[in-house]
């Protein structure tokens, strides 16, 4: 090697090397962003945990853990009976929205009416418009037909959502229509072909469907806020408004009751965890 190649020669990095350092670059911003998403959860655990004299210390665990604000919450209020109203609000919601976009997508794919399209651009319109928009009359309508304060009342306005019905539509837009025509030549009627072999085929996006219903029905605060007068008619997200006063919150039995109203969700993603993403990734959604 001459003296010129020596001088012009720089030791470079290998390969492996800069793809170790990327992949530990990667890695460390994944576990930071994990963390930072983990450690609201952990503080609300915490300060469930915390008794009242160290309720706003910065310490990371109590120095004396008590199971206090978890007794004063299921004994001063109807917790239990409110996720059971909530479980069962947020299981109907799912199943209803699962069975009216079902057949409003199924209707629009498979009957090919001259207003199709305007009905469809209608729907994803009416994803648009704010709940707010449609509060007063929900409410005036819940009134009339005296569904005030009662569970049924919580369901009905979320029965059939534009979003299930614009989900389901695009996939079974992707629908093979082979197998329908298949179905067809074999006498099947739409009803049964939609039962027998639509939805046995439609299992992702049926799931991912459920999913977010179920979570968001879950999650609603403002709907139950207007139509519930009794405690025990009330959801959960209800029930921690309780420990919020005027003379101010009580942060112990309102992390205690914030606590037992995710465990339900938690356990439910715990248990499906690997359905849950699988739905996800075959229906598309991210």
């Amino acid at each position: 090697m001459t003296t010129e190649a020596l001088r012009n020669h720089r030791p470079g990095r290998s390969a492996p090397s800069r793809g170790l350092l990327r992949k530990f670059g990667v890695h460390a911003i994944m576990i930071l962003l994990s963390l930072i998403s983990i450690f609201p959860v952990y503080w609300m655990i915490v300060t469930s945990l915390r008794p009242e004299n160290e309720m706003f210390s910065t310490a990371l665990w109590p120095s004396d853990p008590t199971f206090d604000n978890y007794l004063f919450v299921l004994t001063r209020v109807p917790m239990l009976q409110m996720l059971f109203n909530t479980a069962v609000v947020a299981a109907a919601t799912a199943l209803l929205q699962v069975t009216t976009g079902m057949l409003t997508a199924y209707a629009l794919v498979q009957w090919r009416m001259r207003l199709s399209a305007v009905v469809h651009g209608l729907i994803a319109l009416s994803w648009l418009v704010p709940f707010q928009v449609t509060m007063i009359p929900n409410y005036v309508l819940a009134s009339r037909l005296g569904l005030l304060d009662t569970l049924t009342g919580l369901v009905v306005p979320n029965a059939a959502h534009a979003f299930a019905i614009l989900l389901l539509y695009h996939a079974l837009r992707a629908f093979p229509t082979e197998v329908l025509e298949a179905a067809r030549m074999d006498g099947a009627r739409s009803f049964r072909i939609l039962w027998q072999v639509v939805m046995p085929n439609m299992g992702a996006p049926i799931a991912s469907l459920s999913i977010i219903a179920f979570i968001s029905a879950w999650n609603e605060y403002f709907w139950p806020l207007l139509l519930s007068r009794r405690p025990e008619n009330s959801v959960v997200q209800i029930g921690l408004q309780m420990f919020m006063t005027q003379e101010g919150n009580l942060w112990g039995p309102l992390m205690a009751a914030a606590a037992l109203a995710s465990l339900p969700i938690l356990l439910i993603y715990l248990v499906l965890q690997r359905h849950v993403i699988e739905s996800f990734m075959k229906s598309g959604i991210r």
